[in-house]
């Protein structure tokens, strides 16, 4: 008969994985919104003891090498698309980041841009004038973020201040992972290279 572990250790490994398991099949890209479905899901009590996204980022990687063989196709795939968006709007110098830089994107995932600019509407002229379909979102973190697609991956493009950008390095508790265009294409010359 299988028995759940119950002791603080087990419970936390069993969080980790189920947390990762919903993520790969459930495309969900939010650690906190994981771990918390998991919590639910194996009637464990929510506390504050929750495993780090770091632990969940490591059995994620685990999981797809195990049941997804192709991740590693979906991910050039996915940053292709995203340096094709980053070339649309490199007069603004976009970075990457999220899950398609960080490699924890899964076939769903959405690309995640960022631009620092001041002017927002030049950013949007911009979509205009390349005849971008868009879609302007307001999301909790206040910055302007538009959304478009790119080959059937939804792109959301946010527009930060410069002053975020200069702040970022020196104010942020976690710096955010980022790549510049040039960045990525070397990124993509080396995967294709080892293939």
């Amino acid at each position: 008969m299988h028995t759940r572990d119950r002791s603080p250790r087990g419970a936390r490994e069993q969080i980790i994985h189920l947390a990762a398991k919903l993520m790969a099949e459930e495309h969900i890209d939010d650690f906190g919104t994981a771990k918390r479905k998991a919590v639910r899901r194996l009637g464990l009590p929510e506390g504050k003891n929750l495993p780090g996204n770091d632990e969940i980022e490591t059995a994620l990687r685990e999981y797809r090498n195990i049941f997804s063989p192709n991740h590693s196709h979906v991910l050039l795939v996915l940053r292709q698309r995203a340096l094709e968006a980053m070339r649309l709007f490199a007069e603004f110098k976009p970075y990457l980041v999220g899950s398609v830089l960080s490699g924890l994107a899964g076939p769903h995932s959405d690309i995640n841009l960022v631009i620092y600019s001041d002017d927002a509407k030049a950013v949007e002229i911009r979509c205009l004038n390349q005849g971008i379909d868009y879609r302007v979102e307001s999301p909790p973190s206040g910055h302007t973020t538009l959304s478009f697609y790119v080959d059937g991956s939804l792109v959301r493009l946010s527009v930060r201040s410069e002053n975020d950008e200069r702040q970022g390095a020196r104010g942020a508790t976690e710096p955010m992972e980022r790549a510049r265009l040039s960045q990525l294409e070397a990124m993509l010359l080396e995967s294709t290279a080892s293939t």
